[in-house]
């Protein structure tokens, strides 16, 4: 019996594996293929210079990461990270492309176009830097190019619980 409920914890562990920490996907050994028979054709395909690809698993509008899988021209997996990851919002900069924060931090939540000032902004759903709120980080493109980036806390609805994420 015991034996049989290890088998169902480990089972539904794996279920929570993100791509990132997945002992199943080793870089240099995997290849394309592992990739998507464990999570499923990605969001999106991303063709590199060298030839390789990045497969880009982003769980946008609801979650709060956004996997980019690097692949060589030969289809081996060489890394993955999370391109809504502090480290990977920090890559954000003035004057990059819509194409590039794409590339970098995944699909967006939402795009809004503030006409006022002239800002499109684009944001992703991130985790919370502070316990208890929902966090946004927020780039703000005007004619074309980042002009900077923000954070937006969004508080709990007292109307509609739960949908605040």
């Amino acid at each position: 019996m015991r034996l049989a409920v290890l088998a169902l914890c480990l089972t539904l562990l794996a279920g929570c594996a993100t791509p990132d920490r997945d002992a199943r996907l080793q870089p240099g050994i995997s290849r394309e293929a592992d990739v998507i028979a464990i999570y499923g054709p990605p969001v999106r395909d991303w063709p590199e210079a060298d030839g390789g690809r990045t497969l880009e698993y982003s769980s946008q509008p609801m979650g709060r990461h956004a996997y980019m899988v690097r692949l060589a021209a030969d289809g081996r997996l060489l890394g993955i990270s999370d391109g809504l990851s502090p480290a990977g919002r920090a890559r954000i900069e003035p004057g990059m492309t819509p194409e590039q924060v794409s590339r970098l931090l995944g699909r967006e939540r939402s795009r809004v176009f503030f006409r006022n000032s002239g800002e499109d902004v684009w944001d992703w759903t991130v985790e919370p830097d502070q316990a208890g709120y929902g966090l946004r980080f927020n780039v703000h493109f005007k004619d074309g190019v980042v002009v900077r980036t923000t954070q937006s806390m969004v508080f709990p609805s007292r109307r509609f619980p739960g949908l605040d994420d």
